[in-house]
């Protein structure tokens, strides 16, 4: 056996330990840490579906009408801008 095969699990094992005991001797960080987790809470399962809504899924009916569309905007030039004559670098 190599000596690199033998530390990684030692190595994943000391980083474990480390944010185990880490967490264990938080006070202050375990408040702030339930607060970040109910405002991810309320971004993505209150916020989202009222900004965000699947637009997608309400204008196109099959997955291939919805890949052309996303084509479509992906491959389109902006508005105003310039196009590259053939044959010049831009």
């Amino acid at each position: 056996m190599s000596d690199q095969s033998l530390s990684r699990p030692w190595l994943a094992t000391q980083i474990y330990r480390l944010y185990r005991d880490g967490f264990r001797q938080m006070t202050v960080g375990r408040t702030l840490w339930k607060i970040i987790l109910i405002k991810l809470f309320i971004m993505f399962a209150v916020l989202k579906p009222f900004f965000f809504p699947n637009f997608l899924a309400t204008q196109f009916a099959t997955d291939a009408q919805r890949a052309n569309y996303v084509i479509e905007q992906l491959t389109q030039s902006a508005p105003g801008s310039v196009q590259p004559v053939k044959g010049e670098s831009p």
